[in-house]
């Protein structure tokens, strides 16, 4: 039985998910609240094969490229994220299903019904309590993104990031219970303080 807390962060190209996340994660454990991290597509052995597969391999099919993000999924529910809710943890995942509807059901326009299906048969119907959206330009995202290298996706073109932004803002708009919506562009410190807050207000943090 799933009892502890399951909190997802979605975002396009450098909207700053992972400072969110690293920030959340210090404050979870300066208050010793048993807590894991861990990310999508990726959190298992096999996980992070399939990641260097989908960010780094040169081409692949739209319908191979969904395959790869649901084996992945698949093996870090049943192994990772299950588990760790069933403890009572409270899971801080970079990525879940949202990210999947939006870059391969809306910009690999693939058929979004069918992926949100198959999304939630591939996660064992697992949602997450909260997902933090963190909204940001795709201009700045991807410019924000560079000095990391780029990967397969960001390499994209802008279009196909427009096209995922414009599907997270209907996936928050459509779900408002779950989804908090957070301005990427400011500071990394404001960023926290709304997060935190958002998290004490509806989960008695």
């Amino acid at each position: 039985m799933v009892k502890g807390l399951f909190i997802s962060f979605e975002g396009g190209e450098g909207s700053g998910k992972s400072s969110l996340i690293e920030n959340l994660a210090q404050f979870l454990a300066e208050e010793k609240i048993s807590f894991l991290k861990t990310r999508e597509p990726g959190g298992t052995a096999l996980g992070e094969k399939v990641r260097q597969l989908l960010l780094h391999e040169s081409a692949m099919s739209p319908y191979t490229e969904l395959a790869f993000f649901l084996a992945s999924r698949a093996e870090h529910v049943d192994k990772i994220l299950l588990p760790a809710l069933s403890e009572g943890k409270i899971v801080l995942c970079d990525r879940f299903n949202d990210t999947t509807l939006a870059y391969q059901g809306a910009a690999r326009n693939l058929e979004m019904d069918r992926v949100k299906k198959l999304c939630a048969f591939f996660a064992q119907n697992l949602q997450p309590d909260t997902t933090f959206y963190l909204d940001i330009d795709p201009k700045l995202g991807l410019k924000r993104a560079s000095h990391k290298g780029s990967d397969r996706l960001e390499k994209e073109a802008l279009f196909f990031h427009e096209t995922v932004r414009t599907a997270y803002l209907e996936l928050v708009k459509n779900e408002r219970e779950r989804f908090f919506l957070i301005d990427a562009t400011l500071s990394k410190e404001k960023v926290f303080a709304l997060a935190l807050a958002h998290l004490r207000q509806k989960h008695a943090f």
